[in-house]
């Protein structure tokens, strides 16, 4: 029962610390970002997330269905791309980092492919901005 209580607790917390998240305007308000890889099923979360910071995420699966040629065509368009490591082709993975060096764009790698991951990133992108 303890345990309910703790994961009860948590979804609480995280849901209260949602909306400070994105206090008035977001630094990252109009920005795309280009997502290569990761889970499918998390598409739509991830995408959220973005939304939350006033992002829009463009996600490419990593060469699993899609041509992993079109991250090229998506990449002039997009301010920096995220990958996470662990849930991405090493040709893709690849391709992205050459991308980035080509069009001049950052590249961001991700410890994983959760949620918080790509969340944290955000944060951290938007704490940066508001210092310089």
């Amino acid at each position: 029962m303890a345990r309910k209580g703790k994961k009860d607790f948590g979804r609480e917390s995280r849901q209260a610390q949602a909306p400070a998240a994105v206090p008035g305007k977001s630094s990252l308000d109009g920005r795309s970002f280009l997502y290569v890889g990761g889970r499918d099923c998390q598409v739509a979360h991830l995408r959220q997330i973005a939304s939350n910071f006033g992002a829009e995420l463009i996600h490419h699966d990593g060469g699993l269905r899609e041509a992993v040629s079109r991250i090229d065509t998506v990449l002039p368009s997009v301010d920096c791309v995220f990958c996470p490591i662990d849930c991405i082709s090493h040709d893709a993975c690849l391709r992205v980092k050459t991308g980035c060096k080509k069009f001049g764009k950052a590249f961001i790698p991700l410890r994983n492919g959760s949620k918080s991951s790509l969340e944290r990133a955000l944060q951290t992108m938007k704490e940066r901005d508001v210092s310089q």
